[in-house]
């Protein structure tokens, strides 16, 4: 059959031979996925071939190195908190993140958080109990977050931190810095045999904003500091210290991701607070240097290639592990992260911060949450108490969200904050009617997370699920492959998906560089498979959508540092 002229005429469209002499696409992509193995860039006469051995120095045009998921990154973090990878698994509040998964992480020596957000001081202190006899020598650590409305629970989590010798915790939801998170990092702080500062308190701080990141770039505030000492929590000596040294060890920039979130993009955030951390450093001529990461859709090794390739020291993921076996939520809740596509999440009022209008991203497919919730905080700010709402509004409420009476409703709220030793909210509540009124719809935000994480069949279309983009992300990415069943997800298998595909894109660029032609099918590679031996193995690009068995490297080997 002839050319079809209107292709063969336009430069654009022209077939252009292909310089790689490999026997197939599939050859190269075989010979990428084996990340141990260098490879060579050869010209041995004209034509570029991708080979294991370089006979000729003369003809070699450049090398692919190997590289090891755990080369990824900065050798600091994996140095200071004891991991093989450059990746952690941010914290999920209410114990979605549990201690199971922190643990099964840290067993494959990956650092996860306990989302200690939401959940009571005895449920805390089981799960600090529980991560630290599983992990004496860790890595683990513990969320803290920020909880203005509360902050003696604030407090009590970090006395418990301080307890059961945890070595690091995840700051989130930060606007400023409160005395429970400087107590924490200054309590920490001791002077080594030489005078030199060490720190036994790690923070990792999770921002979107300049404003906010420039509280942990800079040392503690002399005011909190002050009244820490003045309280006995702290001595003169480790208040001096908290003066010498930044708030943070890293500071995680975190643009478009589940629950809180400014919805920013990655690739303009980071740049900025990076710059930030550069600039504040060359002020203070600061001896200590906080490293800076990404997390926020961070839901295929794409997203990974490109977070290290702006300077990320590490990345966090968070939504994508939620779906995972380890995640203490409701199968019902897996089902629906496991059908989530991009365009699937939407922006809500938060259960925590909602006097203030502060919102989280949750999942919309197959729940009404979100609308829900919306309406409740626009009566908030329409009326001044529960009193003034019309009588047809209120008889909506109760029967479409509440499902019992208002009165009921706060009955529940007070005892509530009764069990939690925290009079005085009650007192204010009382005191004040839009107080009450507040925490009476909060009654209906704090449930819905709960009715999620049980898998409340009754109230399904209410559940709350904090989720973002880079759920449908992964979704996309593993379907077709044996982890599109979100039943066969690990949260350290997705992390090592994660990390060595990243690798080979990494490889991939390496080859580009070297002259090299690099197919966009190279590009379509697919994640791991199962060999015959049941073990599972790095899956690499295919022309076609059938796996061949024969065609799989060896078994993977798991990820080194």
């Amino acid at each position: 059959m002839n050319e079809n002229p209107q292709i063969s005429s336009n430069p654009r469209f022209r077939r252009k031979p292909s310089d790689i002499a490999a026997a197939s696409v599939e050859a190269m992509g075989r010979l990428l996925a084996d990340l141990e193995k260098r490879l060579y860039v050869v010209d041995p006469g004209g034509n570029l071939s991708l080979e294991t051995v370089c006979g000729d120095p003369q003809s070699c045009r450049g090398i692919v190195p190997a590289l090891m998921p755990g080369q990824l990154g900065d050798p600091g973090f994996l140095r200071d908190y004891g991991v093989g990878m450059a990746y952690y698994a941010g914290a999920m509040a209410n114990g979605i993140h549990s201690d199971e998964m922190a643990i099964a992480l840290g067993k494959e020596r990956l650092l996860g958080f306990f989302g200690a957000g939401g959940l009571g001081r005895e449920r805390v202190a089981s799960a600090l109990a529980r991560m630290r006899a599983a992990l004496p020598q860790g890595p683990y650590g513990v969320n803290l977050l920020h909880n203005p409305a509360d902050a003696e629970w604030e407090m009590d989590v970090v006395r418990l931190c301080i307890h059961h010798d945890v070595k690091v915790v995840e700051a989130s939801a930060y606007m400023t810095l409160s005395p429970a998170i400087v107590y924490w990092r200054a309590a920490g702080l001791v002077r080594d045999g030489q005078g030199a500062i060490e720190i036994r308190h790690r923070i990792i701080a999770k921002v979107s904003r300049r404003e906010v990141a420039q509280h942990f770039i800079n040392p503690a505030p002399e005011k909190i500091l002050a009244r820490l000492v003045e309280d006995g929590l702290i001595s003169a000596g480790q208040a001096a210290m908290a003066g010498e040294v930044p708030m943070a060890d890293d500071i995680t920039v975190e643009a478009n991701s589940g629950g809180h979130t400014d919805n920013g993009v990655l690739n303009c955030a980071f740049p900025s607070i990076a710059a930030l951390r550069d600039e504040i450093a060359d002020m203070r001529g600061e001896m200590f240097r906080i490293r800076v990461g990404a997390a926020g859709g961070i839901g295929n090794p794409q997203a990974v290639h490109a977070a290290f390739a702006m300077g990320a020291a590490y990345v966090c993921t968070g939504s994508v592990n939620q779906a995972c076996i380890e995640a203490d939520t409701s199968p019902q809740v897996k089902t629906l992260l496991g059908r989530a596509r991009m365009d699937d999440m939407a922006m809500a009022p938060s259960a925590d911060m909602f006097e203030i209008g502060s919102k989280v991203q949750v999942l919309k497919g197959g729940s009404m949450y979100a609308m829900r919730a919306q309406k409740l905080y626009n009566l908030y700010k329409q009326y001044d108490g529960l009193e003034d709402i019309p009588a047809a509004e209120i008889a909506s409420l109760e029967n479409g969200v509440f499902h019992r009476s208002l009165p009921q409703v706060w009955e529940e709220t007070r005892q509530f904050f009764a069990a939690r030793g925290n009079p005085r909210i009650i007192e204010a509540a009382q005191a004040h009617a839009k107080k009450r009124m507040a925490l009476v719809f909060q009654w209906y935000l704090g449930q819905s997370s709960r009715w999620a994480i049980a898998g409340e069949k009754t109230r399904a279309v209410d559940y709350q699920i904090w989720c973002g983009p880079a759920m449908g992300a992964i979704n996309e990415w593993l379907r077709g492959s044996p982890y599109e069943p979100v039943e066969r997800r690990s949260v350290v298998t997705i992390a090592e998906l994660l990390m060595r595909n990243t690798a080979y894109l990494v490889r991939l660029e390496a080859l580009k560089h070297a002259g090299m032609s690099v197919p966009d099918a190279l590009y379509r590679y697919r994640p791991w498979t199962e060999n015959p031996g049941g073990q599972p193995a790095p899956q690499i690009p295919s022309l076609s959508t059938a796996t061949d068995p024969a065609a799989t490297p060896a078994k993977l080997e798991k990820a080194q540092s």
